[in-house]
């Protein structure tokens, strides 16, 4: 695969501030603030920062170098402390939360403990996975982080779990071939246009065809693009494609000796992750989506490169968005 011409550190750490300060300053112009507001701006700014830093160059490898075999726990440790910052500076700690978050955090890395000197692809391996998936796509997100009306329920469960599969499998397992980085490499602007228009070369009749989506565009939202792209790259696409190509498709090729078998089988159970999407069961949701992550899939082989594969996500996703409407 072509090595990519990864990100230092330090300027991840320019837009990990700056994404912090533009987020503080929107929920201060939307009335928010007080203790609340900061315990909960002090979450999302650890969860989203190890999210970030751990894509720059050399950082696992520092992390593990400097902290050795406890840094995968350590990272779980303050992922859960994070949470207790949130919990109880909201006024919103319950015992049944904070186990609930306790139990996330400490069981997967108990089983990746269990299993350090095995090859990946081992059933504690699949089980972290799937459980890390469930609590992102069917978790009952809003009962963990009621404040503020539960409005970042959802991007706080993301963040916390990307934060738990990274102590997991890249810090204690050391998972490899991942491509948990930000950069850029050869080939790749051919890589993500060719998945993206050929998926919706694909997509777009029979998501017509299915009676699933219809054109309409909306034309006076075109200012939040911008805004809309960059929340939905990083809160949607990446940790989609960091738990289902970077971890699962991986994993299940190497379990299977495969790669066409990991490709196809984690591209059918993205799509069947949809299927409680706006309604149960969404089955067009997960044709489409399962024919999404065939592309996504092929663009994360050939790059390399979860960021590679996360590009062609947010352009489809923001595409759908902005000129279709789902029927």
């Amino acid at each position: 695969m072509p090595a990519p011409r990864q990100i230092a550190p330090l300027p991840l750490l320019g837009l990990w501030a700056g994404l912090c300060f533009a987020g503080g300053l929107y929920g201060s112009w939307e009335g928010y603030g007080g203790h609340n507001f900061a315990a909960t701006l002090t979450a999302y700014s650890f969860y989203f920062g190890v999210m970030l830093l751990f894509a720059a160059r050399g950082v696992p490898e520092f992390v593990s170098a400097r902290i050795g075999a406890s840094a995968g726990h350590l990272l779980g440790g303050a992922a859960f402390v994070a949470y207790l910052v949130y919990a109880i500076g909201t006024d919103t700690f319950s015992l049944p939360r904070a186990a609930a978050v306790l139990g996330l955090v400490v069981v997967p890395l108990a089983l990746a403990a269990t299993a350090r000197r095995q090859a990946p692809g081992t059933w504690q391996d699949f089980v972290t996975v799937a459980g890390v998936l469930i609590a992102v796509k069917f978790s009952d997100s809003h009962w963990l982080w009621p404040y503020p009306g539960a409005r970042l329920s959802y991007v706080l469960t993301v963040l916390l779990c990307v934060n738990v599969a990274l102590a997991t499998f890249v810090l204690v397992r050391r998972l490899d071939g991942i491509g948990y980085n930000i950069g850029w490499g050869r080939r790749w602007s051919f890589f993500i246009v060719a998945s993206f228009l050929v998926f919706g070369v694909v997509a777009i009749p029979l998501g017509t065809s299915m009676h699933f989506i219809e054109f309409a565009p909306r034309w006076s939202e075109w200012k939040s693009v911008p805004f809309l792209g960059l929340a939905i790259f990083f809160f949607t696409a990446w940790p989609e494609e960091f738990l289902f190509r970077g971890l699962l498709q991986n994993l299940l090729a190497r379990s299977s000796k495969s790669e066409f078998a990991g490709w196809w089988s984690a591209s059918v159970l993205f799509g069947f992750s949809h299927i409680t999407n706006l309604h149960f069961p969404n089955w067009r949701y997960v044709i489409l989506a399962s024919i999404a992550g065939l592309f996504y899939g092929w663009t994360w082989r050939r790059s390399g490169s979860i960021f590679a594969s996360a590009v062609v996500h947010a352009l489809v996703d923001v595409t759908w968005h902005f000129f279709f409407r789902t029927l």
